[in-house]
């Protein structure tokens, strides 16, 4: 929940908004911190600040894994450190700001400034000073959407993919990007110890490659003009996003 840290490997911490379940992720080394998605709310964005502060730790880098407003956030107590993200993503944080600031609803001035100030980063690596972070840059969910493989603790960090409270939504780069999205992030599902969604619960224990599997073949069977039968269509909010699949799946 936030207001805690919940650390689910070695160096790595998952904190949960009280807003949509939104994950936010950092990856510890040393006295060197790397944060992903810091969110939601501005007093949950001054926590992370204040308690990572409180630890001794730095944040060197920051990462966003793609550009919708709830994974644009930074706060002035986390540092002025490079924001990286794909290309893709930078580009359009850089060109619809306003209009990521905007769907934040009322936001503090001092934070408002500070929504999407990204870097791209070119090449399959975060650039900062701690261990090997490997970069999945795909077209799911929206282009240049982009996963983080912690490879020395097998931690996935998905984005908004592979979530136990959130159906496939496909809806702005289409089905068959979102089909070869999945693809990419197999290898690293099939290994992971642990997956984190952008919004939902970590999980382990043979997690990360079976919420691999609800996906591809939920996302699959709607390629083949089925209606797939998936739990998580009982889920607040997910009928509507259900339905939404549908239409997409009938006029593609």
């Amino acid at each position: 929940m936030a207001g805690s840290w919940q650390w689910v490997a070695e160096g790595v911490g998952v904190t949960t908004s009280r807003r949509e379940l939104t994950t936010s992720t950092v990856v510890v080394s040393g006295a060197s911190a790397l944060l992903v998605d810091p969110s939601w709310d501005p007093d949950e964005l001054d926590w992370i600040a204040t308690s990572l502060a409180a630890e001794g730790l730095t944040v060197s880098a920051g990462f966003s894994t793609h550009a919708h407003h709830d994974h644009l956030l930074w706060h002035p107590g986390l540092g002025d450190g490079p924001r990286w993200a794909s290309p893709e993503t930078a580009r359009a944080a850089a060109e619809r700001r306003q209009e990521f600031v905007t769907a934040l609803g009322p936001w503090p001035d001092g934070l408002a400034g500070l929504v999407g100030q990204l870097q791209a980063v070119h090449g399959d690596r975060v650039p900062w000073p701690g261990p090997e972070v490997r970069l999945i840059v795909h077209d799911a969910h929206t282009a240049g959407h982009t996963a983080l493989w912690v490879p020395h603790t097998r931690v996935l960090l998905a984005g908004d993919m592979l979530s136990d409270v959130e159906l496939p939504l496909p809806e702005q780069t289409g089905l068959a990007e979102y089909a070869a999205g999945l693809d990419a992030l197999h290898a690293c599902a099939s290994t992971a110890q642990v997956v984190v969604p952008g919004h939902g619960h970590p999980g382990a224990e043979g997690e990360p490659l079976r919420r691999w599997r609800a996906d591809h073949d939920y996302i699959y069977a709607l390629l083949a003009g089925d209606d797939p039968d998936d739990p998580r269509r009982a889920l607040l909010g997910m009928a509507e996003v259900h339905r939404a699949n549908l239409t997409l799946a009938r006029h593609r």
